[in-house]
């Protein structure tokens, strides 16, 4: 059922979704050199690695660590990258994942490939047997503002709780979230 969800959800977002993705690639294109997407090496279901997409909102010679530990992020960022990133528009390449089954819409956000202690304290509690989401419980908690403890707590609870019916109350808090810009740091 989860998967059936996954597929519909990607249906009717690639409709509504398309004309703003074209709009957005074409203003990440033109508003800093190198390429629309940056494609980067996350940890998926039994932290098997896949590659995940996203516009492009930091420049090109940033180094390849999460957001919150570089020194100065915000000297990093494109033009048109804080915009991407507080209205979550960089994510919507993501649902090429979701198509492809690498990801699903709700469930732990995947981890960089390099964030061992996020991974280890997933894996520690279980939670690395479920597909990554574009969204998850810790997002709607929280997102950029809680610490890695906190988020694996989250993750774990999604874990327990997982059902369509909680899958759709995330994705209906997320769109109050994005909205609202709550939990965004950079």
């Amino acid at each position: 059922m989860k998967r059936l969800f996954d597929l519909i959800v990607v249906f009717v977002a690639g409709i509504i979704f398309a004309i703003p993705m074209a709009l957005v690639a074409i203003a990440v294109w033109l508003s800093s050199k190198g390429p629309m997407l940056y494609w980067s090496k996350r940890v998926g279901k039994e932290n098997v690695l896949f590659d995940m997409p996203k516009f492009r909102t930091m420049q090109v010679e940033t180094p390849v660590l999460p957001t919150h530990l570089l020194g100065n992020p915000d000297a990093y960022l494109t033009p048109i990258g804080s915009f991407l990133r507080k209205s979550s528009l960089d994510e919507l390449p993501q649902l090429w994942c979701i198509l492809r089954g690498d990801m699903s819409v709700v469930g732990p956000r995947p981890a960089l490939s390099n964030q061992q202690d996020l991974i280890d304290a997933r894996t520690t509690k279980g939670i690395q047997v479920l597909k990554p989401g574009l969204t998850g419980w810790a997002q709607v908690n929280g997102r950029d503002e809680i610490p890695l403890e906190k988020k694996v707590q989250l993750d774990y609870e999604y874990l327990d709780k997982k059902s369509l019916i909680f899958d759709v109350y995330v994705v209906l808090l997320t769109f109050y979230k994005v909205v609202k810009r709550e939990g965004i740091q950079h």
